[in-house]
């Protein structure tokens, strides 16, 4: 539980701080781009309103130089105007300082053509251009080199995305350390709930098989009157209904040290045979569901093998099987089916009944938690562990547990490992 609620401060820390980072350094390359491109804009414009013998010049001039020769400034890019007849040909080009690749320039000039449009920008040669109609026919055609400008924010792409990288990987470190630093006393706590829990479930076992032991010896006592006996039998359940507590806990105690990690030999790792298991378990609950008006099925598919705990994974298994007989409703199927899929193995055990309630849903796997309908302890004896176990043993196992439940569906427990 610790480790997940790590994971997602972790996660939900990266994603804020991430987002802001993305959003900040991708406004900014937004507004370089933008800038860019109205420079090459108002560059091209003036060009072709300057006229073709007006020398474009590099840099930009001061605002008073600019206001005092303003036919010379062209947002400090240099632009080639081009003169072409309907046909293409080339009437006349501006006094640019630049070597024109001919090549290049009909192949642009093919593109102003066949694309039919005032504007337009060529990646593949960077090149930007915009055409205005001659009074005499053809076109005027202004020509920007936009390689520097698309150079520079390529480049500011780059650093941008590592800066990002390095940035996030800086949050994930930080972050990391934060969380451990916040849950450290969460951490202490749940330690201490956990061992408590264990060494109390282990001092309780001595004094309830004293209880037990001395309840059998007066049970087998004759000279003990008949109400005097009902306190005594009724002493001896309650004994043992305790002893299947502290066995569940000592369970859940185990399980969490196997999550944790820290008590190695808490729980055993050996070659299971999942699908005869199942088939065993299946068999055996064969007459409980028959006691509850029910039929039981088995789906299981052969040779299907997990590494784990047999005894866990056993007691997983019963316990799923002997919920579905318990809430199954009279005269209703419960199958049970374990299959592999994506190289896992698949149990699930469903059965039809009173639905689970969807508030009730998210809580089902939690300890002592019982809802107020079907699933109370009732008649049968529930402390409201036994699911808890069951996700206890999962998580233990690197698997999942999930539940559905509707009235049209039917009740499914579902165990991947």
């Amino acid at each position: 539980m610790l480790k997940r609620l790590k994971r997602k401060f972790v996660i939900i820390v990266m994603a804020l701080v991430g987002t802001v980072l993305i959003a900040v350094l991708g406004s900014t390359y937004v507004a370089a781009y933008q800038t860019q491109q109205q420079l090459i804009d108002e560059a091209l414009t003036r060009a072709i309103e300057g006229g073709m013998h007006i020398r474009p010049t590099f840099g930009g001039y001061g605002q008073e130089s600019r206001q005092l020769d303003d036919d010379n400034y062209q947002g400090g890019i240099i632009c080639l105007l081009v003169d072409i007849d309907d046909d293409g040909l080339v009437l006349d080009i501006s006094d640019a300082p630049v070597i024109v690749n001919m090549s290049v320039l009909y192949d642009v000039i093919d593109l102003v053509r066949e694309g039919n449009q005032a504007e337009g920008y060529n990646e593949e040669y960077h090149i930007a251009w915009k055409s205005v109609d001659r009074t005499y026919g053809g076109k005027r055609v202004a020509l920007a080199d936009t390689t520097t400008s698309d150079t520079t924010l390529r480049e500011q792409g780059i650093k941008d995305l590592q800066i990002i990288a390095i940035a996030l990987l800086a949050l994930f470190a930080i972050s990391w350390w934060l969380a451990n630093w916040a849950l450290r006393p969460v951490e202490a706590a749940w330690e201490q709930q956990r061992r408590f829990v264990a060494d109390a479930s282990h001092e309780l076992k001595t004094p309830l098989a004293v209880i037990i032991a001395n309840t059998q010896i007066l049970q087998k006592h004759a000279e003990i009157g008949e109400d005097a006996m009902r306190w005594v039998n009724s002493t001896a359940d309650e004994a043992e209904h305790m002893k299947s507590l502290v066995g569940d806990l000592l369970q859940l105690a185990r399980a969490d040290e196997s999550i944790a990690g820290t008590t190695p030999g808490a729980m055993r790792h050996e070659d299971i045979d999942l699908s005869e298991l199942v088939e065993s378990a299946t068999l055996e609950f064969d007459a409980v569901a028959f006691e509850h008006g029910c039929e039981l099925q088995s789906k299981v598919a052969s040779n299907i093998h997990v590494e784990g705990d047999p005894d866990w994974i056993d007691r997983m298994v019963r316990i799923l099987i002997d919920n579905a007989c318990k809430y199954g409703a009279k005269d209703t199927v419960i199958t049970v089916r374990l299959e592999k899929t994506s190289g896992r193995a698949k149990l699930s055990v469903h059965n039809f009944g009173n639905p689970i309630d969807e508030q009730d849903l998210p809580h089902v796997f939690e300890r002592f938690y019982r809802s107020d309908k079907a699933r109370t302890r009732g008649d049968e004896g529930g402390f409201g562990l036994g699911l808890a176990i069951a996700k206890g043993i999962a998580d233990a196992h690197g698997g999942s547990i999930s539940v559905s439940s509707s009235a049209e569906n039917g009740t499914t427990f579902t165990v991947v490992l």
